[in-house]
């Protein structure tokens, strides 16, 4: 289409789309935004909406679809929920006024990391991330715009890059450096992220402070200019940037905490089974969003977990004082939120209504903690500022029963304005007047039906039937006439009409303009506000965690400095949960100085994971500073937990799950240090046999002798039991089982020493696999057992190391030769400096030799 063919309205749209090329544009036209072009043909396909066209008679139609304006945000929610951007672009002038075209500007741009409105709000955080490289150093920072956080940190390499992301749940990420291909598509095509991009850096740098490394103030910059750019408006409510470390707190990576169960039941993706869900008693939306961090990011500093674990003391302590604290508790509202609405000018009238009763509790809240006895707390009551001029401005100007919006009127209290008052007595007295009127008029008329009714239209007028037509005064002049009836005015009620029209619009025109003047005055409180909520939800997430310990009985945990760990009466906390304390078999999970590795045989379905998981969610739990599930508990701190639970491929990325076991193994050996948690659940079960198994021995020594960090290794091979004798600082333990006439009974209890065997077949029993087909396993597994009775494994690094893999061999060898071949190679390798990879290697290398 040519450009002398397009209209002026539509050339408008073009040239504003031009400016958001990767966005739908949703152009305001009266009552309704419309799309065009390939956005209403995508869009109405997605949202399921008509697609119709505009000029349907010319050549070449415009596709066009539209949604209704007042509804429109549940169709932006669509959209943005895909991982799609909208720009708003409004009318800027009153199209009445308007000369030509009506002004149009886009004033927001909405994108999954900036969505702030929403038809269904989330009372989770939503980050927008950024990521920037200067050199080899990268640097990361995100943002909440609902609440104004905002964080930075410095990256060791981009995994941890990927790793934050995930830990925070982005769905977009603002790229500020031209990326890699391979990091593209892992960003991209892999964590499905929607990427954005800015180059430029935001000229006011009060948010940032001079402290922050080069790559921080050049990725803060970028994430303001875009924050600014894509919202168009002043953002009051946004934080000075906080610098941390990712080692400031407990270091897990975003695969160990979805093992765990952390913040949402892996297998089900809901809150329901998780430790957030067990943890859970908090009665503020803010409180549920801290919470989240506190199980997210749990600390590392003993003398702040102390600090929370006192609190909690004091608050268990003191009971009826703790349940008048949740009590006033229910009464506050998101007060972080709410700010943030202000900053955006899109508080209304009902938001500063929960803002002022909020305020109102607040007092309550201090004098009930004021009656701790506890030098935290303490500290918690003198970082309360009530702000009471606040409360008073919005409890004083407000309505208690002002609508939502700030159009239709009754916002303002009486007495607040006298102006305003003397509007609404014009309104009130004429409502009288009117009626005097009225009456007076039907006694001296005689038309015993006369009344004055109202339309926009006409105003007001005198109703009179034909019937009655021949009583009418002289004085009353026709306004309208109707099939059975005329509408009359008199100059008396046209007086009054015009006392009460004109106080009915500077009524409502003045309150607007006063609420507009309480709302800048709120804005004023913003940082004081953003400080009251990050005390009130920490007082929130404290009773919560008191209120958890109590109704479960669980038990202040206790630290030390000699990586000790002594756990008595156990217990996965979720797990109980659900099933039950009585049914639930607690263990008592205990590492000496010089123990560093725990070896766990026994069957499948015998409780090996939750004995890991137990552990590393009593190390949470611990060093977020909540109480824990046990009858005593005495831990050291550690610095970081690695996981490898349970079998999962990598598809997008095309790795398979021996792969994905090998890389988080990879990463566990390489991060981890003396300070460091292992979990390892069937490590190595992800290939042959003989391979799995080199590859496990290979890892548990490499942890024993380079690594020292305190490691749990559940497997099936019971070969590696053998492991006990060489090394020193690993010991067997087992899942014990009762075995009577050939049914066994799992205790979920564990006990010191090896398992005897694996029990697999009497799982398969308990599945309900076929009698003949668990016959024949049970034949095929004595024949496999006195074959290899003899069998075992030692750890001798020479003559041992070859015995050990001739065994393997003897599946492949041909002649004697291969034989020799392999046993040279295998004596000149340094086996206790390979790295799992090199491991790998080696094994193929010498199958290789042996086709």
């Amino acid at each position: 289409m040519t450009k002398d063919k397009i209209s002026p309205g539509m050339q408008q749209y073009l040239d504003i789309k031009k400016d958001y090329p990767d966005a739908f544009l949703l152009f305001r036209m009266g009552d309704f935004y419309e799309l065009f072009y390939e956005d209403a043909v995508k869009a109405a396909q997605i949202l399921e909406i008509s697609l119709t066209s505009r000029n349907k008679n010319a050549e070449n139609p415009i596709p066009m679809a539209g949604v209704p304006y007042h509804s429109a945000q549940q169709y932006i929610d669509v959209l943005i929920e895909l991982g799609y951007k909208v720009a708003i672009a409004e009318q800027m002038e009153d199209p009445k006024k308007a000369v030509g075209v009506v002004k149009r500007e886009v004033v927001q741009v909405i994108t999954p990391g900036t969505v702030v409105d929403s038809s269904k709000p989330d009372q989770a955080n939503n980050f927008l991330v950024a990521i920037d490289k200067i050199d080899t150093n990268f640097g990361l920072a995100y943002m909440d715009l609902s609440t104004g956080e905002f964080f930075t940190t410095v990256p060791s390499d981009f995994t941890t890059v990927t790793s934050e992301i995930l830990n925070l749940k982005a769905r977009e990420v603002l790229v500020g450096y031209e990326l890699l291909p391979e990091e593209e598509a892992i960003l991209s095509n892999q964590m499905n992220l929607l990427l954005s991009y800015e180059s430029d850096i935001y000229e006011d740098q009060k948010l940032i402070p001079n402290d922050l490394s080069i790559v921080e103030k050049t990725i803060t910059g970028k994430l303001l200019q875009y924050v600014f750019k894509t919202q168009k408006r002043e953002l009051s409510h946004l934080q000075a940037v906080q610098h941390y470390e990712v080692k400031d707190y407990l270091q897990m990576s975003y695969t160990t905490k979805s093992s765990l169960d952390l913040l949402e039941n892996s297998r089900t993706g809901k809150k329901h089974g998780s430790l957030y869900w067990y943890l859970d008693e908090t009665k503020t939306a803010m409180g549920l969003r801290l919470l989240r961090t506190w199980i997210d990011r749990p600390l590392v500093t003993p003398e702040k977990i102390v600090e929370r674990q006192e609190i909690i003391t004091a608050f268990l302590e003191q009971f009826m004082e703790r349940s008048d604290l949740t009590e006033s508790l229910k009464g506050v509202y998101d007060i972080e939120r709410l700010a943030s609405r202000v900053s955006f000018g899109k508080a209304n009238p009902k938001d500063l209504i929960q803002l002022g009763n909020t305020l109102s509790q607040i007092p309550l809240i201090k004098s009930i903690l004021a009656t701790f006895d506890n030098l935290y707390i303490d500290k918690l009551v003198n970082q309360i500022d009530a702000l009471p001029e606040l409360e008073g401005l919005i409890n004083q100007s407000i309505d208690p029963q002002a609508p939502a919006t700030i159009q239709e009127g009754n916002i303002i209290r009486t007495g607040f304005d006298d102006k305003l008052d003397s509007y609404r007595q014009v309104l009130k007295e004429g409502t009288r007047w009117i009626a005097e009127i009225e009456t007076k008029e039907r006694q001296s008329s005689g038309i015993s039906n006369l009344k004055i009714d109202y339309n926009k239209k006409d105003g007001y007028y005198f109703h009179v039937t034909n019937s009655h037509i021949d009583l009418v005064p002289d004085y009353f002049f026709r306004k309208a006439t109707l099939k059975n009836s005329e509408r009359y005015g008199t100059a008396e009620l046209a007086k009054i009409e015009g006392q009460m029209l004109e106080a009915r619009e500077e009524s409502a025109n003045l309150e607007y303009t006063i609420f507009m003047s309480v709302r800048s005055q709120v804005e004023k409180f913003i940082i004081k506000l953003q400080h009251l909520a990050k005390t009130i939800a920490s007082v929130d997430v404290l009773q919560s965690l008191a209120v958890v310990a109590e109704k479960n009985h669980l038990t202040k945990p206790q630290f030390n400095d000699k990586q000790e760990i002594s756990i008595i009466d156990g217990k996965h906390p979720v797990v109980e949960k659900v099933m039950g304390t009585q049914e639930y078999i607690p263990n008592d999970i205990c590492f000496d100085r010089e123990t560093n590795i725990q070896l766990i045989t026994g069957p499948n379905m015998s409780g090996k994971s939750t004995y890991m998981r137990q552990l590393a969610l009593t190390v949470v739990m611990a060093q977020m500073g909540s109480y824990v599930a046990a009858t005593e508990a005495n831990l050291p701190i550690f610095d970081a937990i690695f996981t490898r639970i349970g079998a999962a491929d990598d598809l997008i990325s095309g790795q398979s799950t021996f792969m994905v076991e090998m890389m988080e193994a990879n990463q566990a050996i390489r991060r981890s240090t003396k300070q460091s948690l292992i979990l390892f659940d069937e490590l190595g079960r992800g290939t042959a046999t003989y391979d799995g198994m080199s590859l496990a021995q290979a890892i548990i020594e490499h942890i024993h002798h380079y690594v020292g960090a305190k490691t749990l290794f559940a497997t099936h091979y019971h070969e590696l039991t053998a492991l006990e004798k060489e090394l020193p600082h690993l010991v067997n333990v087992h899942v014990s089982t009762i075995e009577n006439n050939g049914e066994v009974t799992f205790l979920h209890k564990i006990a010191e020493g090896p398992a005897d065997k694996s029990y697999g077949i009497h799982v398969a029993k308990i599945a309900g696999l076929p009698d003949d087909l668990l016959n024949r396993a049970n034949k095929v597994l004595n024949h496999y057992e006195t074959q290899s009775k003899n069998q075992k494994i030692s750890d001798n690094h020479d003559e041992s190391e070859s015995q050990f893999v001739n065994e393997q061999l003897s599946l492949f060898i041909t002649n004697e030769d291969d034989n020799q071949e392999v046993i040279s190679l295998l004596k000149e390798v340094d086996v206790m400096n390979l790295t799992p990879l090199q491991a790998m290697n080696l094994i193929f290398e010498m199958k290789d030799k042996l086709k």
